[in-house]
């Protein structure tokens, strides 16, 4: 008689967001942590800085800081201000919609926010 070992299922839960027409796995849920950052490469190169919000939100903005150049908006503080959440620079402390991109500090900047999902 031969034993056979079961592994139990598992399924992890991913954050994906759309760069473009198609949906694209990001990341593991796991790995946010609420009120924190988290850099991701693109496979174009380019860098989305994920957030997850106190409610569980999943939110994804360029990590690049449009006023320094540096890639640095995964290490901002998130906050709200009018209900709208939104990561603040490291650097220079501009706030981003993390929902728009727009910069609530100079209406003529904003970042790239992507569509998220949790799937």
């Amino acid at each position: 008689m031969t034993a056979t070992t079961l592994a139990p299922a598992t399924t992890e839960v991913l954050i994906q967001l759309r760069p473009a027409d198609e949906w694209l796995a990001v990341c593991p849920l796991s790995r946010l942590t609420p009120g924190r950052g988290v850099a991701a490469l693109l496979p174009d190169g380019r860098q989305v800085a994920l957030f997850l919000d106190r409610d569980g939100v999943p939110y994804a903005v360029d990590n690049r800081d449009p006023f320094t150049g540096a890639q640095v908006l995964a290490r901002g503080l998130v906050g709200s201000a009018a209900g709208r959440p939104f990561v603040a620079s490291p650097l220079l402390k501009q706030r981003f919609d993390l929902s728009t991109g727009r910069c609530l500090d100079d209406e003529s900047v904003a970042v790239a926010a992507y569509e998220v999902r949790v799937a």
